[in-house]
């Protein structure tokens, strides 16, 4: 599928919230996650793997491991974001979503010290992380499934003392004009600067945001421009931006999603905006999407049955 019919489809997308991975793994990175759950004769093969994991409420009693790739797999022992914290706030807590690996949770504390240097932000208002022991979600994700992910929101964080029922009422705000062409009124300076610090921690593999706010950095960036290679053009994203880390040094059974083109990304950023202002006609002969299977427990990592326990 070329570019243009590929930018097309993208932007008719209509959800916000279900980050994905951005990039197919390839058929190399899936072998690296076998044997999965479904040839060891687990009695839940076959039951959906959202339920299951989406039924537990606390961390494993694990050392901490991701196992498996960022769309397909699952946590052990994971950490918990305090939901208040001196230069954060987790949102939604309602969906007990702020469990992540200590790696994660450790980059979200630095970078929110960060936002809180900027000019109208106390910190960071902090969207979905994971599940208590990651795994599919019941909704709104097809990623953030090994504790690497992290959703960060675009509205400025200037009060930390919201309460648990505003945290679920208040609601991020959107930076984009032009279906995602350009910015609007409401990106600053200090976006941009969030954003360059998020990136350039040399833990972060890429960084999910919609593309006129990529192409905006473009123009903006000065001197070193090699930050700008992690952030990547992708639909939605224009409430929030998406971190994803790599897999911790040494962790045996994570699976790391291939690394961004060589480059700043820029042109092909630029690409998807020429795209969204004057979309290409449908292409007749293009197949007609297939509708997703549901993850099974059986398409996990093997190491995931013992993750539930």
């Amino acid at each position: 599928m070329n570019l243009r019919r590929f930018v097309t489809i993208a932007v008719l997308a209509t959800s916000v919230a279900a980050c994905s991975d951005g990039t197919p793994q390839s058929q190399q990175q899936a072998s690296a996650i076998l044997p999965t759950i479904g040839t060891s004769g687990h009695t839940q093969a076959n039951q959906p793997a959202k339920k299951l994991f989406g039924a537990k409420q606390v961390a494993s009693p694990a050392a901490s491991a991701a196992f498996g790739s960022y769309a397909k797999g699952c946590l052990a022992g994971s950490a918990r974001l305090p939901e208040t914290g001196p230069t954060w706030q987790a949102m939604r807590l309602s969906r007990n979503r702020n469990w992540a690996h200590p790696e994660t949770v450790d980059y979200v504390q630095k970078l929110s010290a960060k936002a809180a240097r900027q000019p109208g932000w106390n910190g960071l208002y902090v969207g979905d992380l994971s599940q208590p022991r990651g795994g599919p979600m019941l909704s709104g994700h097809a990623s953030h499934q090994i504790g690497l992910d992290a959703d960060i929101w675009l509205r400025p964080a200037d009060n930390l003392t919201l309460s648990r029922s505003a945290r679920e009422s208040i609601s991020s705000i959107s930076m984009r004009r032009n279906a995602g062409a350009f910015v609007n009124e409401n990106w600053t300076p200090a976006h941009h600067e969030i954003l360059k610090a998020a990136a350039s921690d040399p833990r972060v593999a890429r960084i999910f945001i919609f593309p006129g706010a990529k192409v905006q950095m473009c123009n903006d960036a000065k001197g070193d421009r090699s930050w700008l290679r992690k952030i990547r053009p992708w639909y939605g994203h224009h409430y929030h931006f998406h971190v994803r880390l790599a897999c911790p040094d040494g962790a045996e059974g994570c699976v790391d999603q291939s690394p961004p083109p060589p480059g700043d990304g820029c042109a092909d950023a630029q690409a998807w905006v020429n795209n969204i202002l004057n979309p290409p006609p449908p292409d007749p002969n293009a197949p007609k999407p297939k509708p997703k299977r549901e993850i099974l427990l059986a398409d996990l990592p093997a190491q995931c049955a013992a993750v539930l326990q």
